[in-house]
C-alpha cells in the first residue's frame, strides 16, 4: 500500500468527525509566507498561533515570486490579513546548488531544455535572501504600506525566531 493509500483510508476515518465550523469562510489574521520543508510542519505551534488565524503559505526557499504574491495580495485584499510574515530557516535545500548548477544537471539527465521554470531561486545567505523576499513583498503596489512585513530566520536546532531587519538604502549627508 502506497503512503496516499495510506492517507486516503485515515481520510475517511477522519472525515466522520465533522466540525461546521470550518465551514465558514477563512478570516486569518496573520499570513505567513515559509519554506515547504517538512521540517517547519509544527511552526505554529512553535508560534503559538491557531490554524485558524494564520493563511499559510509555503513554497520550496521561502519565495515570494508572481504565486506568493498572488496569494498575499489575496490574503491582505480580499481575506483581511493584517501583518506578513517572512520565515526563512537554516540548513534550506536551496543554499546547496546554484541554478545553473541545477538547470545543467536536469538537462544532463533529461535531455530537455524547458523554458520554465525560468528560475529556481537558490541561494547562499538566508538572512540576505530574507531581506530580498522582504523588499519584494513590500515593494508591490497592491500590498498596502499598513501591511507590515517582517522577516524572520529559523534555527531548526533551537526553534527560535531571529528577527532580519531591512537594510537602510537611505545614507546621511556627510
Amino acid at each position: 500500500m502506497s503512503l496516499i493509500d495510506d492517507a486516503l483510508s485515515a481520510n475517511a476515518t477522519i472525515a466522520t468527525d465533522n466540525d461546521p465550523d470550518r465551514e465558514r469562510p477563512p478570516a486569518p489574521k496573520i499570513a505567513i509566507v515559509t519554506c515547504a520543508d517538512p521540517r517547519l510542519s509544527g511552526i505554529l505551534g512553535v508560534l503559538g498561533l491557531n490554524e485558524a488565524d494564520v493563511d499559510m503559505i509555503r513554497n520550496v526557499g521561502t519565495v515570494i515570486d508572481e504565486d506568493s504574491i498572488r496569494s498575499l495580495v489575496i490574503s491582505t485584499r480580499v481575506l483581511g490579513t493584517t501583518e506578513i510574515m517572512i520565515i526563512n530557516h537554516d540548513g534550506c535545500g536551496m543554499t546547496v546548488f546554484t541554478d545553473d548548477e541545477l538547470q545543467d544537471r536536469l538537462r544532463h539527465e533529461t535531455g530537455a531544455w524547458p523554458i520554465a521554470p525560468a528560475r529556481f531561486y537558490s541561494f547562499t545567505d538566508t538572512e540576505q535572501n530574507t531581506r530580498e523576499q522582504m523588499q519584494k513583498a513590500r515593494s508591490h503596489p497592491w500590498i498596502s504600506a499598513d501591511v507590515p512585513v517582517r522577516g524572520f530566520v529559523y534555527d531548526l536546532a533551537s526553534r527560535r525566531l531571529t528577527e532580519v531587519f531591512p537594510v537602510d538604502a537611505t545614507v546621511a549627508a556627510p
